[in-house]
């Protein structure tokens, strides 16, 4: 079992955090803002009061923060993770940032005798809940294996993309996909219920045949009855559709669709939709086909 620091106790970082100290390792946990323990403590983990505190004794520290410029702060502050974790701790940077970022980290914390994974995950809150995440992992082969039974508490799919930095481009390609997948579902809602189709009988036939998707499957319900709790909110897919826009200029890889779903994300953080979950794409089709302004979810 691991002696493992975990930063970031949020919607993602809390149920992580829980599921390895369900599984037997020490956890020990730290949030910037107060009040994120409790679930934690009662799975058997531990708070800590600072960084130093959390990863000073750690074998494995983990990140699971909003983006790179937090990221950044944990790791290289005077009370951060290179300064204050032993030599040989294998640090998992499991937040979703740029791959730039992540090769800098892993460059950054070698020269300090820290082994870095880029570890970031797909599966919403409901995988972090039930431990059923997609992990993408970018770093040395024998630092994967290592990280086994941490990887084996929180995901079903653990997947070495290559060195690091790919595990992040992966989840950036993910991003993409889902995006687009998105408002394809949300352009098809209206479409459909514009010609009169019952929607629920249309979703039965499309969800059977090659046009079905995880996307249109998990989403069924916030479709059908515009539920918007988020699992993964508008805001911060835009945030990783701006890596994925910002990598492809890098790269020189056309993303016409990509391009487009991004921009349509960003109208909706304009419209006040950030902290609505992303299947609010259907409120801005809403708005171009004329229905007027969408209804405004109750509770959200």
């Amino acid at each position: 079992m691991n002696r493992i620091a975990f930063l970031g106790l949020g919607t993602m970082g809390g149920p992580m955090a829980v599921n390895l100290a369900a599984a037997g390792h020490t956890v020990y946990g730290w949030n910037r803002s107060e009040g994120r323990t409790g679930p934690l403590i009662e799975a058997g983990g531990r708070p800590a009061a600072t960084i130093a505190e959390a990863v000073q004794h750690a074998d494995t520290v983990i990140t699971m923060l909003p983006d790179a410029p937090q990221v950044e702060e944990v790791a290289y502050g005077a009370d951060g993770i290179l300064a204050h974790a032993r030599s040989g701790t294998l640090l998992i940077d499991m937040s979703t940032i740029a791959p730039r970022s992540s090769v800098r980290l892993a460059r950054e914390a070698a020269a300090r005798g820290v082994r870095v994974l880029d570890a970031p995950v797909a599966g919403g809150e409901t995988g972090a809940v039930e431990g059923t995440l997609s992990i993408m992992v970018g770093g040395a082969a024998a630092d994967v294996a290592a990280a086994g039974p941490v990887f084996e508490a929180l995901g079903k799919t653990v997947t070495h993309c290559g060195p690091h930095g790919l595990g992040q481009t992966v989840k950036a390609a993910n991003q993409l996909v889902l995006a687009i997948n998105l408002q394809a579902c949300a352009e098809a809602v209206v479409f459909l219920e514009k010609a009169g189709v019952d929607l629920e009988a249309a979703f039965d036939v499309l969800d059977g045949g090659l046009a079905g998707s995880r996307v249109l499957t998990r989403k069924r319900t916030n479709f059908l009855h515009r539920d918007y709790k988020p699992s993964f909110t508008v805001g911060l897919h835009h945030k990783d559709l701006g890596i994925v826009t910002e990598t492809a200029r890098e790269l020189g890889a056309a993303i016409p669709l990509g391009s487009i779903a991004a921009q349509l994300m960003g109208a909706a953080v304009s419209r006040g939709d950030g902290h609505l979950d992303h299947s609010a794409l259907l409120r801005g089709v809403e708005l171009l086909s004329g229905h007027g302004t969408p209804h405004d979810p109750e509770g959200v």
